[in-house]
């Protein structure tokens, strides 16, 4: 399912996380996509307590011309998560038709590791349930066979380049090599295009 848009729409794309997973890179990799290509973008962070593990969320729209970085609850046209139980935290912005990529990682939380809460018992079915229209893919393990455990962001956003109708190869390409640091770029590359790969077989 690709994720199709008016001219005049705005795209808008929630990446979920905790601190150090590299969500605010995803971000950034997005907006200069779209920048790229010519698109307005506006984008918004919330990174408290990110060096402690603590949730990481970031907003991006970009469209013909967008007045505000805020994505209403309920409009994200695509939801991207790093982390299992990060998704149904915000499970809320997601548009009734939206996409939600989520990577299998568990990250326990200082409230599970202390006895305060269970960690929420949902494998890839479970999930399905809160989002019908889901690409779950194995990022960690998959970033740890190419050499890197941190370019799971990476291929998550690979996987989710393959909804997007409005940005083309060379835009994520570009912003890759703009993004990352240039000893890093090949092996980025090599984890955005696995990300589509594991995408397809979805």
């Amino acid at each position: 399912m690709t994720i199709q848009t008016k001219s005049n729409e705005s795209t808008s794309v929630v990446l979920v996380g905790v601190g150090g997973q590299g969500i605010l890179l995803s971000s950034a990799i997005i907006a200069q996509a779209a920048i790229s290509v010519g698109f307005d973008v506006k984008t918004y962070e919330i990174h408290g307590m990110a060096q402690r593990g603590g949730s990481v969320l970031a907003q991006v729209r970009y469209g013909e011309k967008v007045y505000s970085p805020l994505i209403p609850k309920g409009e994200a046209t695509v939801m991207a998560s790093l982390e299992r139980s990060e998704a149904l935290r915000y499970t809320d912005y997601l548009a009734p038709n939206g996409l939600a990529v989520v990577s299998d990682q568990i990250i326990i939380p200082v409230t599970v590791s202390s006895g305060a809460c269970a960690y929420p018992d949902l494998d890839e079915e479970g999930l399905k349930k809160f989002f019908p229209n889901l690409v779950y893919v194995h990022a960690a393990q998959q970033a740890a066979e190419l050499g890197n455990p941190r370019a799971a962001n990476v291929i998550l956003l690979g996987a989710l380049s393959t909804k997007l109708d409005n940005l083309n190869d060379q835009a994520w390409e570009s912003a890759i090599q703009k993004c990352v640091k240039p000893k890093f770029v090949d092996l980025n590359m090599k984890a955005f295009y696995l990300g589509r790969e594991l995408a397809k077989k979805n």
